[in-house]
């Protein structure tokens, strides 16, 4: 049996201090299970190889870098209770879900202070009823894979300067888009280029990266914060930040799609664009450290808003009920804000909270079907039990819609990722747990479970259950 479609769509996602993740969109599919079958690993194994060979040498200051990075997620859903299905439901019945992503970061330093980064894609992969049903995609990698095919794509090229202010030094290690060396506590940083917003805004040390913490988007950013992007999470655009002492501030603007949660990019800037402004502060508490962001965004596009998306619904019965395709007539603002905490608790533990809320009169621009998300957490290494480098996270999400999004919806409206035909309306709750075990250096193995309560906020349909088996690697 095979797989029919794959159509992309859109929506969005991220990764670590400068790589984070996007998300594509699914037409609906219709797999039997033998059609998604697992992939072979020869690939993965062979980029594994080539990372080891390639990068630069281990010290304390690198002038150039290539590293590589390679995840293979199996996923299943059993099936579970709902009183009806629309065309954009998840399904009731069991499915089978995999991505696989091979991922090299490249770089070099052309002048003092500058870093020039191009990181290639290789992406596969199949969702859970076309990435259809609900408001946290339960594994963040799907959300840039296309299909059983694999396909290469530029994922990032950017150029990043830093201009130091005194203060000191700050040792900076070795990492993916990120080259060992050292720069000034107090310090001005410009990135430009095609990169995520979520590379620089939005950062947490315990929830970020689905390849190595949860796998739920939910964690690895505000489900409401609808950062602009293409269909993979990625865009053009720059970024401004300032560090001094234990203050940073963010600036950045960043195109969006060319139409909402699809691949194409809208270049003109000064008319269409997603702009960001992000206060972070560095604290310690009992002798611990941590960090509090504070977080507000502002898109312009052209986009629906939901109360004239309902009542073309109600002035047209006969129409197709998705007509937030029917109403982009004109130019809106969608804007929000949040709050982003993260605190040691020792050196093994440490704890996490997100909140955003957007206004919730416009249709999603570039990420997923929210306009209110809470997530919270923590994450614990494994020394208590002689397992230093393994890590246990658990974490709890809630998210909720606007009132006008929820009317649309209750009328029978299709948003683009979610629409059961009606709604009986209950908050998005989900909670995950995962272990990851260490294999060797830089190889790790995860076992996540995930457990949804109102699937796309139906009290009707769910709850749902996700298993997963993660197999990441980075040299």
């Amino acid at each position: 049996q095979a797989c029919t479609g794959p159509e992309h769509r859109s929506g969005p996602i991220p990764t670590r201090p400068f790589q984070r993740v996007s998300m594509i969109r699914f037409a609906p599919l219709r797999c039997g299970m033998s059609s998604c079958r697992v992939r072979p690993l020869a690939g993965l194994l062979a980029l594994f190889a080539l990372g080891r060979a390639a990068h630069a040498a281990e010290g304390d200051y690198e002038t150039w870098t290539a590293r590589v990075q390679g995840t293979y997620v199996t996923q299943y859903k059993p099936s579970f209770p709902a009183a009806y299905s629309g065309r954009n439901s998840l399904s009731a019945d069991y499915e089978h879900s995999y991505t696989a992503t091979m991922t090299a970061y490249m770089g070099f330093r052309p002048w003092r202070g500058g870093e020039l980064y191009l990181d290639p894609e290789l992406t596969e992969g199949v969702p859970f009823s076309g990435l259809n049903g609900s408001a946290g995609f339960t594994n963040g990698e799907l959300t840039r894979t296309a299909g059983k095919k694999p396909r290469f794509y530029r994922q990032r090229l950017f150029l990043r300067q830093t201009w130091g202010l005194g203060g000191g030094e700050e040792v900076v290690e070795a990492d993916l888009n990120q080259m060992a060396g050292a720069v000034d506590k107090n310090r001005v940083v410009l990135t430009v280029g095609n990169f995520s917003t979520l590379d620089v805004f939005d950062d947490n040390a315990y929830a970020k990266d689905p390849r190595v913490h949860f796998m739920n988007a939910a964690f690895m950013a505000p489900l409401a914060y609808d950062y602009a992007a293409d269909a993979r999470g990625f865009g053009w655009g720059f970024a401004l930040e300032w560090y001094q002492d234990v203050w940073a501030l963010r600036i950045g603007r960043m195109t969006g799609p060319r139409d909402p949660n699809m691949l194409p990019l809208d270049f003109h800037l000064a008319s269409h664009y997603g702009d960001q402004v992000e206060v972070e502060h560095a604290h310690t508490w009992s002798g611990q450290p941590g960090k509090v962001r504070v977080l507000a965004f502002r898109n312009r596009a052209r986009i629906a808003r939901f109360d004239d998306a309902l009542a073309y619904l109600r002035a047209n019965p006969a129409a197709d009920p998705q007509t937030i395709f029917a109403v982009r007539d004109r130019d809106q603002v969608k804007y929000g804000e949040g709050v982003n905490l993260e605190q040691a608790i020792n050196a093994d533990v440490g704890v996490f909270l997100r909140a955003v809320r957007a206004d919730g009169q416009t249709e999603t621009l570039a990420f997923t079907e929210t306009d209110t998300s809470v997530a919270g957490g923590v994450s614990v290494k494994g020394r208590a039990w002689g397992r230093g480098e393994d890590t246990v996270g658990v974490g709890l999400s809630r998210n909720m819609l606007s009132s006008a999004r929820r009317a649309y919806l209750a009328a029978g409206g299709l948003s683009f990722f979610i629409g059961d035909g009606a709604l009986n309306y209950r908050p998005e709750d989900l909670a995950e747990a995962y272990y990851s075990l260490r294999l060797a250096k830089g190889v790790f193995l995860t076992a996540d479970m995930q457990r949804m309560s109102h699937p796309a906020y139906n009290a009707d349909r769910g709850p749902a259950n996700f298993y997963a088996l993660r197999l990441h690697g980075e040299f």
